[in-house]
C-alpha cells in the first residue's frame, strides 16, 4: 500500500483480509468523523450495486475501486430481487448479497449497506416488490401497519443474514454503516404527522436490531438520534447535520447522471466533481460516497422510470463495462491521496477560515500533528493569484489547491495531469450472425383470453408486472353502407393511455404507435383506423417501460389504457368503445412459449433466408447463434438497426432496447460554474443507447443463442457483437504540475527535485502503435484536437515515439533536456500527446 495511506486502511477490514481472522471493530461517531476502533477516519466510498454487474465482475470492480483510493463500497439492497413472491427468497447469482460483501471484505475494504428497503435508484418500482402493492390496506412509506410490518420483516431478514454470516464490523465483518429508508425528506413533508411518526418508527426499529454499527438516513433532516442524517447532491458543502455531535456525511456525491430513452447522455467533468469533494472536506466533511462509482447495467426488466435506459453507466469512474474511465478514475485517485496526506489534521481540529480575495479563501487545519491548508478560488471565470503564509499561489478558476504541509501544493482540483482515454466499439468480424424470424400471432388473439370484462382495466392490476406487455382487445361492427367505405374520409381512432407505450392494431395490421415521456407518462394517440365492413378486431398492445421509482405514493399511479377509446368518422359521428366488452391477454405468445430460452426456441418453426428480409415486420422474434469472440475485452450488441424490444442471450435477459434518438442541447461545456444535470450533454441526434452489455460469463464457447423480440420492425442483419476497448490515450501536463513526490521529498529531507511526468497507458493486451500528436511547448486544444502553439520543440514527436512505441505504458519526464533543449526560455511549457492503442500482435 506504500506510505500514502497513513493508518488509512489498517483497520479491521485489512486485518481480516491479511490474517483471515475476525477482528471485532468498534464503530462509533462524533462531530468530526466516523471512528473505527477509536480512530477518526476520512472515508472515501463508492456505490457499486451487485445486481447491476455479474459475480465474475465483482472482484475486478472492487479492486479498481481500491486502486482508486476508496475505503468503502456502498450498495443498496434490492427487495424485489430478493423476495420476488411473499416469503420466497432469492440470493443467488447477481443477487448473492453475502458473496458480494465477502468479496469486498477479501479486498480489505469496508461496506455501507443501504437496506432501505425503499431505494429509488432508477430501479423498477423503487426496489419494492410489486406484490407489496396488493397487500390489503397498504399505503407505502407512511404510518401504515401493513407497510411497516412488511418493511420490518424484510429489514430483519437482511440484518439476520448479515449477523449469521458475521458481516457487521461489531462481529469482525466489513459492514461499518447501515442505512434505513432513503431520501425521505421530500415525502415526509407531503405526509405531515403520519410521515413524522413513520420515520421515528423506522429509526427505532432499525436501531433495535442491534447491529453494533451506526445507522444513517439520507436526505432526512429529521433523522432521530442516534441515526446520522446525511446529504445527497451534486454539492454538499452547505449541508450540516441536525445535531452538533454528528459527523458531516455525503452518501451520494453524484458522479454523473442517469439516462432515459430519447434523452442525452449527461456527463460531469471530473474537475467539478473533485472541486465539490474538496469543498466538502474543507468544511469538515469526513465521509464521501460517489454515486455511482460503477453504475453497471439494468439487466432484464429491472430499469425503473419509466424510460430509464438499460445502461446505468452514470458517467462513473468505472464505466458500465467495468473499464476505468479516464481522467475521472485517476484524477479522483490523486485527490484521495492528497486528502489522506492531511487526514490527521482534518479530523483533529476545525478549520480557521481566512479571506484571500473577493472570491478566494483558505481553510487552515492546525493541529499538534501538523498543518494542512485548502486554498479555494470560487471565481468561475478567472485565475486568482493569492498570497498565503507569505508565499504566492496561482489558483485556476473554480478550483481548490491542497497543501498537506501548509506550504506545498500536491493537488489542484482543476489541474488534470492524468491521461484521458477514448473508448471504441469495434466488430472483429469473427461473429457474424444468421437470423431466423418467428412472427408473434396477432390474428389469433382473444381466441382464449385471460379474462373478458366490460370496460378498461389498469395494466399492473392485470399483469402484476409478470410481463411488460398487455393486450386490450375488442371488436367493432361496421355497416357496409358506411360512407368511409364508399371513398369518404377514413376513420380515425383516439386512445388515452396512462403509459408507457402503445401499439394500435386493426385486424392484425399495425396502424401506429405512441409513447409517453419520463416527464409525462400519459399517451394521447390519434391515428387512422383501417376498418372494413363487418366485424373488425381492434387490439391495443400496451407496453410498460419500467415502473416508477420515485414520487409521492407512486404505487397508486396507473399504467395502461385507461380510456376513453373513441372511433371517429362513422355516419353516426363518434363511437365510444371504452365501455364495450374488452378481452385481455397478458404478455406475448412468444413469452408464454419461452421462445427466449434454449428449450422454448426449438418448439416453433422459424423463417429463414429470403423470407426474412422481405419486410420489417412488427412484433417479430429473431433468433441467431454465435461463437464467443476471442480475448477478454467486454462485449456488447450493436442494436442501432432495430426499433424497440428486448434481448436474451442463452436465456438470460440483457434488458430492454429502444433506438430512440436523443433530443437535447449538446453545446460545449466548461467544468467551471455550478453543475446541474442538463449542463454537460452528449449524444444529440444519436440513439440514446445503441450498445447493450453482454457479460462474458453468460456465454459458452460455441453456439450461443441470441433471441430478440422486436415491437416495431428493424433490420436484424445489421445486429453485431462488438468489443469495447481503448482507441487512443492523451495527456496534457504542465512543467509546474503539482507533484506529491516533491512534498514527500521535502518531508523526508531528500535533496532531489522530481519533474512532472507524462504517463500513458493502453489497456492490457494493447500497445502504443502510433503517436498521433506530440508537442513540448505551448500546444493548444484538447484530446482529439490538439494543435501546435507558437512555441514547439521540433523533436517532440521523435522523443515520444522513441519512449512509447510498442509498449503498453510509458513515462516521459517533462524537461528541456529530454526534448533537446528549451524551445522558449522563460515561458511555462507543457507536453501534449495523443497516442493510438492497438491490440498486441
Amino acid at each position: 500500500m506504500g506510505r500514502w495511506w497513513p493508518a488509512a486502511l489498517l483497520g479491521c477490514a485489512v486485518a481480516m483480509a491479511v490474517l483471515a481472522a475476525a477482528v471485532e471493530c468498534a464503530v462509533t461517531y462524533d462531530k468530526k468523523a466516523v471512528l473505527i476502533n477509536g480512530q477518526r477516519r476520512i472515508l472515501f466510498s463508492g456505490s457499486i450495486h451487485y445486481p447491476r454487474s455479474t459475480p465474475d465482475m465483482w472482484e475486478g470492480l472492487i479492486q479498481k475501486a481500491k486502486d482508486g483510493g476508496l475505503d468503502v463500497i456502498q450498495t443498496y439492497v434490492f427487495w424485489n430481487g430478493h423476495e420476488p413472491t411473499p416469503g420466497n427468497y432469492y440470493f443467488e447469482e447477481r443477487y448473492d448479497l453475502v458473496r458480494f460483501i465477502k468479496t469486498v471484505q477479501k479486498a480489505g475494504l469496508f461496506v455501507h449497506l443501504r437496506i432501505g428497503p425503499y431505494i429509488c435508484g432508477e430501479w423498477n418500482f423503487g426496489g419494492f416488490p410489486v406484490w407489496l402493492k396488493y397487500v390489503p390496506g397498504i399505503s407505502f412509506r407512511t404510518d401504515n401497519e401493513p407497510f411497516k410490518m412488511a418493511m420490518q420483516g424484510f429489514t430483519e431478514k437482511i440484518v439476520g443474514m448479515m449477523k449469521s454470516e458475521k458481516l457487521f464490523a461489531s462481529q469482525g465483518g466489513p459492514i461499518i454503516l447501515s442505512q434505513i429508508e432513503n431520501e425521505y425528506g421530500p415525502e415526509g413533508k407531503e405526509f405531515g404527522a403520519p410521515g413524522k411518526s413513520y420515520i421515528n418508527w423506522a429509526a427505532k426499529m432499525a436501531v433495535g436490531l442491534g447491529t453494533g454499527v451506526p445507522w444513517v438516513m439520507c436526505k432526512e433532516d429529521d433523522a432521530p438520534d442516534p441515526v446520522i442524517n446525511a446529504c445527497n447532491g451534486f454539492y454538499c458543502d452547505a449541508f450540516s447535520p441536525n445535531k452538533p455531535y454528528k459527523p458531516m456525511m455525503w452518501t451520494e456525491a453524484w458522479s454523473g447522471w442517469f439516462t432515459e430513452f430519447g434523452g442525452t447522455i449527461r456527463q460531469r467533468p471530473v474537475e467539478d466533481l473533485a472541486f465539490a469533494v474538496a469543498r466538502f472536506v474543507q468544511k469538515g466533511g469526513s465521509f464521501i460516497n460517489y454515486y455511482m462509482y460503477h453504475g453497471g447495467t439494468n439487466f432484464g426488466r429491472t430499469a425503473g422510470g419509466p424510460f430509464i435506459t438499460t445502461s446505468y453507466d452514470y458517467d462513473a469512474p468505472i464505466d458500465e463495462y467495468g473499464l476505468v474511465r479516464e481522467p475521472k478514475h485517476s484524477h479522483l485517485k490523486e485527490l484521495h491521496r492528497a486528502v489522506k496526506l492531511c487526514e490527521q489534521a482534518l479530523v483533529s481540529v476545525d478549520p480557521a477560515v481566512t479571506t484571500l480575495g473577493t472570491m478566494q479563501e483558505a481553510h487552515v487545519f492546525r493541529s499538534p500533528s501538523g498543518c494542512a491548508a485548502f486554498l479555494a478560488n470560487y471565481n468561475s471565470k478567472s485565475y486568482a493569484k493569492v498570497v498565503f503564509n507569505n508565499a504566492n499561489y496561482n489558483l485556476p478558476p473554480w478550483s481548490i489547491s491542497i497543501l498537506p504541509d501548509c506550504k506545498n501544493v500536491v493537488f489542484n482540483t482543476a489541474t488534470v495531469g492524468v491521461q484521458t482515454s477514448h473508448m471504441q466499439m469495434w466488430a472483429d468480424g469473427a461473429s457474424s450472425m444468421m437470423f431466423e424470424r418467428y412472427d408473434e400471432e396477432v390474428d389469433s388473439l382473444a381466441a382464449a383470453p385471460l379474462l373478458s370484462t366490460t370496460g378498461l382495466l389498469e395494466q399492473l392490476n392485470v399483469t402484476r408486472d409478470t410481463s411488460d406487455y398487455l393486450w386490450y382487445i375488442t371488436s367493432v361492427d361496421v355497416n357496409p353502407s358506411e360512407k368511409f367505405l364508399q371513398g369518404g374520409a377514413p376513420l380515425s381512432l383516439s386512445v388515452q393511455s396512462a403509459g408507457h407505450a402503445l401499439h394500435v392494431f386493426v385486424n392484425g395490421q399495425l396502424q401506429g404507435s405512441a409513447y409517453g415521456t419520463r416527464e409525462d407518462r400519459r399517451i394521447s394517440y390519434k391515428g387512422n383506423a383501417n376498418l372494413r365492413a363487418g366485424t373488425n378486431k381492434i387490439a391495443l398492445l400496451s407496453v410498460a417501460c419500467g415502473l416508477p421509482n420515485v414520487g409521492v405514493h407512486y404505487e397508486t399511479w396507473n399504467t395502461g389504457v385507461v380510456g376513453p377509446v373513441v372511433l371517429h368518422g362513422l355516419d353516426e359521428g363518434s363511437r365510444d368503445l371504452t365501455w364495450q366488452t374488452w378481452s385481455y391477454q397478458v404478455g406475448l405468445k412468444g413469452e408464454q412459449m419461452n421462445l427466449n430460452s434454449l428449450e422454448g426456441s426449438s418448439s416453433v418453426e422459424w423463417m429463414q433466408g429470403s423470407l426474412l428480409a422481405q419486410n420489417q415486420q412488427p412484433l417479430a422474434w429473431y433468433r441467431a447463434y454465435f461463437e464467443t469472440p476471442s480475448g477478454d475485452e467486454p462485449l456488447a450488441l450493436d442494436m442501432g438497426s432495430m426499433g424497440k424490444g428486448q434481448i436474451w442471450i442463452n436465456g438470460q435477459s440483457i434488458g430492454r432496447y429502444w433506438t430512440a434518438y436523443a433530443n437535447g442541447d449538446c453545446k460545449a461545456c466548461s467544468y467551471t460554474g455550478t453543475f446541474r444535470a442538463p449542463k454537460c450533454q452528449a449524444g444529440c441526434g444519436q440513439p440514446t443507447q445503441r450498445w447493450y452489455h453482454v457479460p462474458r460469463s453468460w456465454l459458452q464457447p460455441t453456439r450461443n443463442l441470441l433471441v430478440v423480440f422486436e415491437e416495431l420492425g428493424g433490420d436484424s442483419s445489421k445486429i453485431a457483437l462488438v468489443k469495447r476497448s481503448v482507441s487512443s490515450v492523451c495527456a496534457d501536463v504542465s512543467e509546474d504540475h503539482p507533484n506529491i513526490k516533491n512534498w514527500q521529498i521535502e518531508s523526508y529531507g531528500e535533496p532531489e527535485y522530481h519533474r512532472p511526468k507524462v504517463h500513458l497507458r493502453c489497456a492490457p493486451g494493447q500497445t502504443i502503435s502510433a503517436i498521433k500528436f506530440a508537442s513540448f511547448g505551448t500546444p493548444l486544444g484538447t484530446c482529439g484536437s490538439f494543435q501546435q502553439g507558437d512555441c514547439h520543440s521540433a523533436s517532440s514527436h521523435t522523443v515520444l515515439e522513441k519512449k512509447c512505441m510498442g509498449l503498453q505504458r510509458c513515462v516521459v519526464a517533462i524537461s528541456p533536456d529530454n526534448f533537446g533543449g528549451d524551445p522558449c526560455p522563460n515561458v511555462m511549457k507543457r507536453v501534449a500527446v495523443e497516442a493510438v492503442c492497438s491490440p498486441t500482435a
